[in-house]
């Protein structure tokens, strides 16, 4: 059962010195393990068009890290960081980021037991802006900011007093440098409050050569929340819940899907948790066609749930375009949940671009379950083959 599965199976010795604290000058010079066939080999990051089939179709999360942290005072002096997660009210990203005067966040709050009650506030560059706790839920608190400058935006009100959320376990203070490394160079839609790494290796060198050799690429979006970082503390799955993230997925994208069936390679774990989302998602519509958009939410243990008999790929991906065709949608726009875990059966892609991943990581898990237990082999090469691992480290192609 996979609820029953142990997380101490997942762990592995990782010293500190192995830790990438910064990228290399170079982003597509890193190292790339691949893995095929069940064998392993290496070469930099740069000829991994010469790894790729030709004719591939390539899926990128185009998400992009948002000055998320912000510090702000008590009348004491006391400093209390604010981590925002996801907009509440106006719910929608774009709509949160456009506003003028005000927005609701779910936050996670720093020293939250030193912010019994009150605003807290702070000035920059003459515009005073202020945080009020609304309500709590267990760890997260919803926060309603408030500026007195209508010419801000609160995207720009982030821009100007937040700071880039490098890993917490990079253990060092976010540079003025991460402002471009911590970025893909195809980061379009702000929401994320931690990149998404396999991507941070693409220069516009190795999409060239991806082009020269007919490669397809598409674009979604998975707004990367804290709770990537979130390791897994229960002696079981069973006692592990998954972040929720939200994802946006083009009908264009989601036809072309349907043409490259048995080709996709999906570049990060956040796209491979997307993709492999549409499949449930269209199993649900086989069944409730017309659903409202907040039921095609993929809950965490929805692959592990599904009973009877399941749609093909084929069937799903066109059971989501029927329901956009329907309802006059362009973009798919929900929530997932999803967990992928040994013994989970991949339905959309047939390949992966991934970091190295923290010991008892959900992520490591699913790596796991990609290569049928074989991540042991592949994290013993890397590590007796001076891999850097984590956010600023090297990476894998699995096949």
């Amino acid at each position: 059962m996979i609820r029953e599965i142990s997380i101490d199976a997942f762990d592995y010795d990782l010293p500190d010195e192995r830790i990438a604290k910064f990228p290399l000058l170079q982003r597509d010079q890193s190292k790339l393990l691949v893995y095929k066939n069940g064998q392993i080999s290496e070469t930099i990051f740069k000829q991994i068009g010469t790894q790729i089939p030709e004719n591939a179709l390539l899926v990128f999360n185009n998400t992009k890290v948002i000055q998320a942290r912000l510090i702000f005072q008590k009348e004491t002096g006391a400093q209390i960081e604010i981590f925002c997660l996801e907009p509440q009210e106006p719910a929608g990203y774009a709509q949160s980021f456009m506003q003028t005067r005000s927005c609701t966040w779910l936050c996670l709050v720093g020293n939250a037991k030193r912010w019994k009650e009150g605003r807290l506030g702070c000035t920059v560059h003459g515009t005073r802006c202020t945080a009020e706790k609304i309500m709590s839920y267990g760890e997260t608190h919803l926060i309603r900011f408030e500026w007195d400058n209508s010419d801000w935006s609160f995207a720009e009100v982030l821009e100007k007093l937040g700071e880039l959320p490098i890993p917490p376990y990079l253990n060092r203070k976010t540079e003025e440098s991460d402002k471009e490394t911590y970025q893909t160079i195809y980061s379009k839609i702000k929401g994320s409050v931690a990149a998404p790494t396999a991507g941070l290796h693409f220069t516009q060198e190795v999409l060239e050569s991806l082009r020269t050799k007919n490669v397809d690429m598409e674009e979604l979006t998975l707004h990367v929340g804290a709770g990537t970082f979130k390791p897994v503390k229960s002696e079981t799955l069973a006692g592990h819940e998954m972040h929720t993230e939200y994802i946006v997925v083009k009908k264009s994208t989601i036809e072309k899907l349907l043409a490259k069936a048995g080709q996709v390679i999906a570049v990060g774990t956040t796209s491979v948790r997307t993709l492999e989302s549409l499949y449930y998602i269209g199993t649900f519509l086989d069944n409730n066609p017309d659903a409202l958009p907040e039921e095609l939410a993929v809950e965490q243990w929805t692959p592990y749930s599904v009973r009877g008999a399941r749609c093909t790929v084929h069937e799903a991906l066109q059971n989501i375009l029927n329901y956009m065709q329907r309802n006059r949608l362009e973009t798919l726009t929900t929530h997932t949940q999803i967990l992928i875990a040994p013994g989970y059966d991949f339905k959309i892609i047939n390949g992966m671009i991934t970091n190295f991943h923290q010991p008892k990581s959900t992520l490591l898990l699913l790596v796991s379950a990609f290569t049928k237990g074989n991540w042991r082999a592949i994290y013993d090469y890397a590590l007796a083959h001076d891999f850097r691992f984590l956010s600023y480290g090297d990476s894998s192609l699995l096949m």
